[in-house]
């Protein structure tokens, strides 16, 4: 069940909490409380319902090595960040505990939530979206079907 969550305000606070807990995921939703009480989340091509909410993972992979996980988190954050705009007002970054249950017809991790770990503020957004931006990749884009533009 959702508890009172707290609210992330910079990209720093998020790095300190990626540091201390694995286990978590980023899920962009309107009403978490709603979906926590389906339970699932819809597949937007077909309507069926899927066996739990689809997330992203934050957990840092050994692959990244030694690179700074302040950029990591930037990443998560703007890979689906592309959600917030589509989905309309309201819609923000949710923290969240979780046990995988699946996998969504994007291959994305459907999860069984634990716990509302965290709200992330739109201030952190913006850090993730200026860091991002000073890689120097251009076609480093959201994971956006419409636009077009998916990181390789």
């Amino acid at each position: 069940m959702v508890s009172r969550p707290s609210t992330i305000t910079s990209l720093s606070e998020l790095t300190a909490l990626l540091d201390e807990r694995r286990g978590l995921f980023i899920r962009w939703s309107r009403d978490l409380e709603r979906d926590e009480a389906s339970g699932c989340s819809r597949d937007s091509l077909t309507g069926a319902a899927l066996p739990g909410l689809s997330a992203n993972p934050l957990d840092v992979e050994d692959w990244w090595g030694n690179r700074p996980v302040r950029l990591w988190a930037a990443r998560r954050l703007h890979d689906y960040s592309h959600l917030r705009r589509e989905r309309g007002p309201g819609v923000r970054a949710w923290v969240l505990s979780g046990r995988e249950v699946g996998r969504g017809p994007d291959n994305e991790p459907l999860i069984e939530c634990h716990e509302a770990v965290a709200t992330v503020d739109d201030a952190v957004m913006e850090e993730a979206e200026q860091l991002i931006g000073s890689q120097g990749a251009d076609a480093w884009g959201p994971l956006d079907r419409e636009s077009g533009s998916r990181a390789g």
